[in-house]
């Protein structure tokens, strides 16, 4: 993983090229945030508005993963099953038992860190959840244990939520605003359904509506998926679709990864495959986090950025209009309730994007508290720095990265449940489609031969082999493109004459079979295949 701001758990340093990119990319992060935004922010009170100023430690954690659902989705269930352990402060039962958000992190030894103990931690990233209260803080704590898998990643889990009047009063802290600070600062966002409660509350609404911006950081699981049948599956499925789509306002469909995340037996085994695949793609999707953690932050940045700029010309505009003397009063709720047009003629004016600018009614709420006298006109010096930013540095830094990665071995998240998928037996695809086989000392396409050596003999062979046009006539009836077709072709003629003898011919059929139950060709054909004419004998010492 790339060491943001000096090196995590005390590790050696690296020499080389990649020990000097690492530094050269930390520093010039920390330093661009620095010099370059914190001053813009701070003149224009950002920080009041939107987002508390960025520390040490929100560029050096870990990747993060926010996990949110409605109680009994099986959130922490799911983190027991990733981590393959019980952590501490660990309660899982069908009613609402997760009444805290708790950050899974590594440690030493197992213990619990509570809230008002974890805000004052420097080397923790949430010194600013302080500002949400002892309300909040009461129902925060760290628990810390030694796994391999947090080794590489952290993990946030979070309150059931409710449906009705006690969601938003009994809690005593704003959940939404809490899951908006985690929202901005997490790596992955995943929200958990339940095949048999698909039903979004307006709570579950509102907190998915709080992670507006961060739309490519969310991934949706559909859990207990094994519960239901294929035809309840599929009918669950589009009403999941159809729910999300009225909550999240994007053209883009949400990546939904369906299965049984727990490590008990199947109910449903008929759809065992598409969880077994469902399960592997979203495992591939969290162990990339470490390797693109580097991205995110500098993506985050530059967001951060923009809205920074946005809110500078907001802010000055509005002490730009307000009076010197007399009506400021008068003047200031004229401006609040115009703000709607104040961000056409801002957008008009400095050519800014629609989506750049904050929440019309948030910042109204948040503008009828402000003294507007109080806020400073517009510095083009600070625009430019940010601008200047933008445009350059950040180039730089991109390049940089990818130098990084060229430079260094894939981070990935090991240990847990993804060690399960990696090898062996059970690994994901093992024994499937192109690699059927390939533990086994009989050749896989023979047991077919048979019925393969019926249809070979009916092309007419000639000297043991048929033409390219005869075996042509035979493929097309498989229905695939030409373009497998050919590749298949490719990969069944051995010897390369443009004719396939009886085992080429037996392959091309096994290969079409492969593609036609749904698996992938392989790019070069694996030595179990090769018919065992074509195989080289092996050479032996004299």
């Amino acid at each position: 993983m790339f060491s943001w701001l000096g090196k995590q758990g005390g590790g050696r340093e690296r020499g080389g090229v990649g020990s000097d990119v690492v530094q050269t990319v930390t520093g010039g992060l920390r330093d661009l945030y620095l010099r370059k935004l914190l001053p813009l922010e701070e003149h224009y009170r950002f920080h009041d508005f939107h987002s508390p100023a960025l520390e040490e430690a929100d560029f050096e954690n870990k990747p993060m993963v926010l996990l949110v659902g409605q109680y009994s989705t099986g959130k922490t269930t799911f983190i027991r099953y990733l981590l393959e352990q019980d952590f501490p402060g660990m309660r899982i039962g069908p009613e609402p038992t997760t009444d805290s958000f708790i950050a899974v992190m590594y440690g030493d030894s197992e213990g619990n860190v509570p809230g008002n103990a974890l805000v004052v931690d420097p080397k923790k990233p949430f010194r600013k959840l302080s500002r949400f209260g002892n309300a909040f803080l009461n129902r925060f704590m760290c628990s810390q244990l030694p796994n391999q898998v947090l080794k590489s990643i952290s993990i946030i889990d979070s309150p059931g939520i409710l449906s009705g009047e006690k969601q938003r009063i009994s809690r005593g802290y704003d959940f939404c605003q809490v899951l908006q600070w985690f929202a901005e600062r997490v790596d992955r966002i995943i929200l958990l359904f339940d095949a048999h409660k698909l039903d979004i509350s307006d709570e579950f609404s509102e907190a998915i509506k709080s992670f507006r911006g961060q739309d490519d950081k969310i991934r949706v699981v559909l859990n207990k998926a094994d519960q239901v049948d294929t035809q309840q599956l599929m009918r669950v499925y589009g009403a999941l679709m159809w729910s999300l789509g009225k909550v999240i306002n994007t053209p883009e469909v949400l990546r939904v990864y369906i299965g049984s995340f727990w490590a008990h037996p199947l109910r449903n085994t008929e759809n065992r495959r598409l969880f077994e695949a469902e399960a592997q793609d979203l495992f591939k999707d969290i162990q990339s986090l470490p390797q693109k953690a580097a991205v995110r932050k500098l993506n985050d940045l530059i967001k951060r950025a923009r809205l920074a700029k946005v809110h500078a010309y907001i802010i000055s505009y509005l002490k730009k209009e307000m009076p010197s003397v007399f009506g400021k009063e008068n003047k200031k709720k004229e401006l609040i309730s115009r703000l709607p047009e104040i961000y056409i003629q801002l957008q008009r004016e400095h050519h800014i994007s629609a989506g750049d600018f904050p929440e019309v009614k948030k910042m109204q709420e948040l503008l009828e508290t402000c003294d507007f006298t109080k806020f400073h006109s517009l510095k083009p010096k600070l625009i430019e720095a940010v601008d200047n930013m933008l445009a350059n540095k950040i180039a730089s830094l991109m390049s940089l990265i990818s130098q990084e990665e060229s430079n260094m071995p894939t981070e990935m998240v090991h240990g847990g449940a993804f060690d399960g998928t990696m090898a062996g037996p059970f690994g994901h695809g093992y024994g499937e489609g192109v690699k059927e086989g390939a533990d086994e000392d009989e050749w896989v396409v023979a047991k077919d031969k048979p019925a393969y050596d019926e249809i070979f003999y009916t092309l007419s062979p000639i000297n043991g082999k048929i033409s390219g046009i005869s075996a042509k006539k035979e493929m097309v009836t498989s229905k695939l493109p030409n373009s497998v077709l050919g590749k298949i072709w490719k990969l069944a003629d051995c010897d390369g004459d443009g004719m396939l003898d009886d085992e080429e011919f037996a392959l091309a059929k096994h290969l079409i079979k492969i593609k036609l139950d749904g698996y992938e060709l392989p790019g070069t054909l694996p030595s179990h295949l090769v018919p065992p004419s074509h195989r080289k004998p092996l050479q032996t010492a004299e």
